[in-house]
């Protein structure tokens, strides 16, 4: 048969079946079993017959499907090839198979309020889950006005209506100042960009550390940094060719933090013996970097779990349940030999 000819009625006939069962496993319905589903979808791609737009979101017989959102980055570049990324990605990947449910990566990158909406309702899936808030926290509020299916990968901001999972950031930056400060480390610098919401309240526990410790917050020890390598080599290079006095690091993430030990060894500058490195994320480069670094380390299997049971049990599966709570997930310092303790 060809594609023209092909009918839902020759479909029902070579499976076996009555048209109104045909089209309702064509749909997806739950009233046929997944056995006969499978036959009708090999038999109509078989057959040409034109049935994609009638395709599920995801295979026959998954629970439900959870579709992946990247906004358009602030801070972090938002690479498929970001190892937080892919850490964070594993996490929800492994959480939605725990589920039963497959997981669509959107090829839409977010902006503004508009295409958030788009992202939202324009897909097929039970819900969205966004990983990172960008600068979009303001859309992010309005959208829970019209829709509740979807969570957010971020901080917990001040006014927030909508649901968000992320890390205890304020708590990791100030442990990982306050280790360097125990260390006897006296000028510490704070490495990173201090827009994107995470590496801002990272940069407010290191504020909150100096302080607990008696030392002071100086302007040129806080240095900008994108959340890449060569982004933070520069910029401590730059701060060693100013002579600008320092004996302790805390980046805002691993990535920014190994490009201070490349630069700082570079120099010839001792890491741990005269500068200590500290940065954010355990990604699992950080263990097997020579010297190996110590960071603050981010739950992201838990965090993967809190975000699809957030978005199953509020907003897509059970809607009309209404917001689910936002919650952060504890961090833990990991020293290893970039501290020297």
């Amino acid at each position: 048969m060809s594609r023209k000819t092909t009918r839902l009625e020759d479909i029902a006939r070579l499976a076996g079946v009555s048209i109104a069962t045909a089209s309702r496993a064509l749909n997806d319905s739950p009233a046929v079993n997944d056995r006969t589903k499978q036959t009708i979808w090999k038999l109509a791609k078989e057959h040409d017959y034109p049935f994609r737009r009638h395709m599920p979101a995801g295979p026959i017989g998954a629970q439900g499907t959870i579709a992946l959102v990247v906004p358009r980055p602030q801070g972090r570049e938002g690479r498929l090839s970001d190892p937080f990324f892919l850490e964070l990605l594993a996490g929800v990947g492994e959480a939605a198979r725990e589920r039963g449910c497959d997981l669509l990566m959107s090829h839409i990158s977010p902006a503004n309020y508009d295409e958030l909406s788009a992202a939202l309702n324009t897909s097929r899936a039970d819900g969205v889950i966004f990983l990172g808030q960008s600068s979009l926290h303001s859309a992010f509020n309005r959208l829970v006005d019209a829709d509740h299916r979807f969570v957010v990968w971020g901080a917990e901001l001040p006014d927030q209506d909508y649901c968000s999972i992320g890390s205890d950031n304020i708590s990791g930056g100030r442990r990982a100042t306050l280790h360097l400060a125990r260390l006897g480390r006296k000028r510490i610098v704070f490495l990173g960009d201090l827009d994107p919401p995470e590496a801002m309240q990272r940069h407010r526990g290191y504020l909150d550390a100096l302080n607990q410790s008696g030392l002071e917050a100086e302007a040129e020890r806080i240095v900008p940094a994108h959340f890449e390598v060569e982004s933070a080599e520069a910029a401590v290079d730059a701060l060693i060719r100013r002579g600008v006095a320092f004996d302790g690091v805390v980046a805002a993430s691993d990535q920014i933090a190994l490009g201070a030990v490349r630069a700082l060894l570079h120099a010839g500058v001792d890491v741990p013996g005269q500068v200590s490195v500290i940065g954010f994320d355990n990604v699992p480069f950080s263990r097997y970097s020579r010297p190996a670094l110590s960071t603050i380390a981010q739950d992201t299997m838990k965090a993967g779990r809190l975000m699809v049971s957030k978005l199953l049990d509020h907003g897509g599966a059970s809607a009309g349940m209404g917001v689910g709570r936002s919650e952060r997930v504890p961090t833990e310092l990991i020293v290893r030999e970039t501290c020297g303790g």
